[in-house]
Parts: structure tokens; C-alpha cells; sequence
């Protein structure tokens, strides 16, 4: 399944992502933002069962900002598992 996730309180504008059938990440990008650090990121990712990348990115903070491009790729997770599971 794609999903288009429209971030809120980050560089990134948008991230975009597809879940296999078998939960897993793939294909992750970000829209705006540091291109090397979510490169990193989506590689980190892919191939990850979404319920653990969720988790191992949920809550982190960018400087002052009270999330993240991790964080908002955790909570695009969620969502779409919570609708999915």
C-alpha cells in the first residue's frame, strides 16, 4: 500500500511510503527537508517491519521543535497501522 503523509512542524512537507503485505517499509521519501539525512533514514528503514520502525523512531526531537523527520515517519506509521491491523 502507498501512503502520502502530510508532516506537521518539520522541514519535510511530505513523506511518502509503501507497506508490503508483509508489513514491511519500503521505498521511503521525504519531500523538503535534509536530502542526506533522509536518505540515511529510508535506508535505515527499508525492509523494516513497520510496528519496529515506528517504534524506534517515535519521540524523537529536532532541536527546538517537539518532533522530527523520524518521529513524523513513526507517526505516519502508526496511523496507517491503525487503520490497517
Amino acid at each position: 500500500m502507498h501512503i502520502n503523509y502530510q508532516t506537521k512542524g518539520i522541514c519535510a512537507v511530505k513523506i511518502e511510503f509503501d507497506v508490503e503485505e508483509d508489513g514491511k517499509v519500503k521505498n521511503v521519501l521525504f519531500r523538503g527537508g535534509c536530502d542526506g539525512n533522509h536518505k540515511g533514514l529510508a535506508s535505515l528503514v527499508e525492509g523494516m517491519d513497520a510496528k519496529e520502525a515506528a517504534n524506534r523512531l517515535r519521540g524523537i526531537t529536532c532541536g527546538h521543535r517537539n518532533s522530527s523527520c523520524p518521529d513524523q515517519l513513526a507517526q505516519a506509521l502508526d496511523e496507517y497501522l491503525s487503520k490497517n491491523q
